[in-house]
């Protein structure tokens, strides 16, 4: 299924969610050449720091050839410095701007960013359209569903957005209180859906194809993001799709294929960042692949400790040994020690009913 955003035209309606301290170039890039993905989006940047040529925030909107199309995510309360951002975003070659509205982490929120902006509608409103305005490429806003149980403000401020000219809002089933915890809400989705004209894209705990095609069709929202999906399954988007036009689920990848793309993720990680600190940085990144790899406490151990290629190859082969003892005469993983059966969690319709999967590490360990 395609998606259409303002004039941007969407090979597919799944879209990689922003995801602090993750969805950098090396993991966007790794994503879309498995395929399906029809949108990703940078980590959130602050407007006042790229519009200053911080080196940071130039790191996170860095791109390339093969990562199209791509929104560029931004945050900030001052409406000037969000105009600005947003022209230099287009300059760069972003196809579209994302507004954060839905980040709950303190440090954003102080400053009148993420989930704050929920709170004051009349002025948001005013900020989006000195935006839109500024750019010809699409705007859009990721939200919650409000600030707290008491106060879901997300389909007024939709419906303000719309007004202000944004061309897809992109809303999380959880308020801002919630951070991770708690259940998806896809009443609460919906509600957005039926304030506005404009695409709504359902996000929150979609880790499978029929996850996602559930919040689809019980919420009425034009695609799907996928953010701690993404990183606990980097096929997602390509099984989705397939799902989605056929009716039928894909064959799991097997170890050597998961082994493959953590290999070319690892190899893009050391071309962006360079080989000590791509492998540092890598470091959190391994134990999601080896969620999906059977028993690999060993390879998890060896993973935190890595600060060079040699070092994550010497891991990697010393797990290939360690893991033999729990797999079949054919090579194959035994039944009792599949990740099917270790994660029971993320199966069937699972992600949209428990919150268990895992909240990175790092930039976003207070959401």
């Amino acid at each position: 299924m395609k998606l259409k955003i303002g004039y941007l035209e969407l090979g597919t309606n799944l879209c990689l969610s922003p995801l602090a301290g993750y969805t950098n170039l090396p993991f966007r890039r790794t994503v879309r050449e498995i395929g399906g993905c029809g949108l990703a989006t940078t980590d959130l940047v602050n407007a006042r720091s790229l519009l200053e040529n911080n080196r940071r925030a130039l790191e996170l909107v860095a791109t390339s050839p093969d990562d199209r199309p791509w929104a560029v995510q931004l945050f900030g309360a001052v409406p000037s410095e969000m105009r600005d951002a947003s022209k230099k975003c287009e300059d760069f070659g972003a196809n579209s701007v994302d507004i954060n509205m839905g980040c709950p982490v303190r440090k954003v929120c102080k400053v009148g960013g993420g989930s704050a902006m929920m709170t004051e509608l009349g002025k948001t409103a005013n900020l989006v359209k000195g935006m839109v305005d500024a750019v010809k490429i699409p705007i859009t806003a990721k939200m919650r569903l409000g600030w707290d149980e008491k106060n879901l403000t997300a389909p007024d401020l939709a419906k303000a957005l719309e007004e202000a000219g944004v061309s897809a809002i992109f809303v999380h089933g959880r308020t801002r209180q919630q951070g991770f915890s708690g259940r998806v809400s896809l009443e609460g989705i919906a509600a957005v859906v039926a304030s506005v004209k404009v695409p709504v894209i359902g996000n929150g705990d979609v880790t499978t194809p029929e996850g996602a095609k559930r919040m689809m069709e019980e919420t009425g929202c034009a695609g799907v993001s996928v953010g701690r999906g993404a990183f606990l399954n980097p096929w997602i988007f390509r099984a989705t799709a397939h799902y989605l036009e056929t009716g039928k689920l894909m064959a799991e990848p097997d170890f050597e294929e998961r082994v493959r793309v953590m290999n070319r993720h690892l190899d893009r990680n050391i071309d962006f960042f360079g080989e000590e600190r791509g492998c540092v940085l890598f470091r959190k990144v391994i134990p999601w692949y080896a969620r999906r790899f059977g028993p690999s406490s060993e390879f998890k151990k060896a993973a935190v400790r890595i600060s060079k290629r040699a070092d994550y190859e010497k891991a990697l082969g010393e797990y290939r040994v360690w893991r033999k003892q729990f797999l079949d005469e054919k090579g194959e993983l035994l039944e009792k020690f599949a990740p099917s059966k270790l994660e029971a969690v993320f199966a069937g319709d699972g992600p949209l009913e428990r919150s268990e999967i895992p909240v990175p590490k790092g930039p976003v360990e207070n959401w």
